[in-house]
């Protein structure tokens, strides 16, 4: 990465809080690269074994460990980074994953863009991938960060935030296992904030995903997550993963079981319903090409899967297990 001419950005203008778990050479990284942009950094740790506390304070951050007897999640690591902020909190923080690498040029045009618009709650630009070529999970990670630029709804991980909005809903819902971000989000908008993304490089990424299990169990987090977000905030006006959590019930479960139902109950003609899913590969990959088109489809039965799994969870009172594909 090439170093950045600027002084580093001052901590009552922006602090960053990164947060990670046993993210080694990727953290390291992660924080060279930052403490470069900015003074005052914020490293939480979940329960590493591999030295990336002892890396995080020798470099200069302050460290703050995750009570780890507590049910991890990624949202109530950020909260205990906003908590560390609180003493002298900064105008705007950073939040980054400790297997990103934030890109020079991105500050500078962020900070930009939330100092002209009074507004604006958080910006977030293009996240690529490190290795899209390693494997064909990286590269349907890359494409899945191409998202458009302009106002939007929601952002991922990798956010500037303005301190005062954030703090004035009180963070992330830390009971979520996956999908705070866009459920922060929700709750900003529903304030009366704005959220945009940027046409401006942001971060390089390491997904580190070279297996079909590793993808699996991610899209089965994002399923759990749009049947999570639907029952929180699915009601009108919202409608926040409504869709998507719809989608992925008919495709991944409603439709396998009517073809199979339908065989053994009246005729095995009724197999025939499953020719839809080599037509709607066909009708995707006009838009998105065959390789995403048929992982499309087949993101589906992870989807549903995870969805199904959190209607599980909440009709038996269970709290659900976190699903880590890395």
């Amino acid at each position: 990465m090439s170093a950045v001419s600027e002084p580093n950005i001052s901590s009552s203008k922006v602090a960053a809080v990164v947060i990670g778990r046993n993210e080694g050479a990727r953290l390291q990284a992660c924080l060279t690269a930052l403490s470069a942009q900015i003074d005052r950094i914020v490293y939480v740790d979940s329960g590493s074994t591999d030295g990336s506390a002892d890396f995080a304070a020798g470099i200069g951050a302050q460290v703050v460990a995750l009570d780890m007897t507590l049910p991890f999640t990624a949202a109530r690591a950020r909260n205990a980074g906003l908590t560390a902020l609180a003493d002298a909190p900064p105008e705007f923080v950073q939040f980054l994953d400790g297997d990103c690498v934030l890109q020079p040029g991105w500050l500078p045009a962020a900070l930009t863009a939330l100092q002209g618009d009074a507004g604006l709650a958080v910006v977030a630009g293009r996240r690529r991938e490190m290795f899209p070529e390693r494997s064909v999970y990286n590269r349907l990670c890359d494409a899945e960060w191409d998202t458009p630029v302009g106002p939007a709804r929601a952002v991922g991980g990798d956010m500037l935030v303005r301190h005062a909005a954030i703090d004035a809903i009180g963070g992330f819902d830390p009971t979520l296992i996956a999908g705070e971000e866009p459920e922060m989000c929700v709750r900003l908008r529903a304030a009366g904030w704005t959220i945009r993304r940027l046409p401006v490089e942001m971060t390089l990424h390491d997904a580190d995903m070279t297996r079909l299990p590793q993808w699996w169990k991610r899209t089965r987090r994002a399923g759990h997550a749009f049947a999570e977000g639907a029952a929180l905030h699915g009601a009108p006006p919202e409608g926040h993963w409504r869709a998507e959590t719809r989608r992925a019930l008919i495709w991944g479960a409603g439709l396998p079981l009517l073809a199979i139902l339908g065989a053994l109950l009246w005729d095995p003609l009724a197999l025939a319903i499953l020719l839809v899913y080599p037509v709607q590969i066909l009708r995707l990959s006009r838009r998105m090409g065959w390789l995403r088109a048929g992982f499309s489809v087949l993101g589906k039965f992870a989807e549903a899967q995870g969805a199904l799994g959190f209607y599980r969870d909440r009709l038996t009172r269970r709290r659900a297990a976190l699903i880590e594909y890395k």
